[in-house]
């Protein structure tokens, strides 16, 4: 993976964590059959890197989901089994 393709999709995402799912997930669409990149590349950019770049140009968008304070704060009810 190429540090600065991270570098610049971590600033337009804000979290590392969120990053990795993007590209994990991204990565994961881009190996299998029926899936293309969203930009042009040389045949030796890796599959990380495409999907980086994707966020980078901004040809992939996301969107955090919006929670409430209490679903931060709560802790989770198990069920009992």
């Amino acid at each position: 993976m190429n540090a600065e393709f991270c570098k610049k999709a971590l600033e337009k995402v804000g979290n590392p964590n969120i990053l990795v799912n993007l590209v994990s997930r991204r990565v994961r669409q881009l190996n299998s059959a029926g899936s293309r990149p969203l930009i042009e590349t040389a045949p030796s950019v890796g599959v990380a890197d495409v999907a980086l770049l994707e966020l980078v140009e901004d040809k992939r968008g996301w969107e955090p989901l919006a929670m409430t304070p209490e679903e931060l704060t709560a802790p989770k009810k198990r069920k009992k089994g």
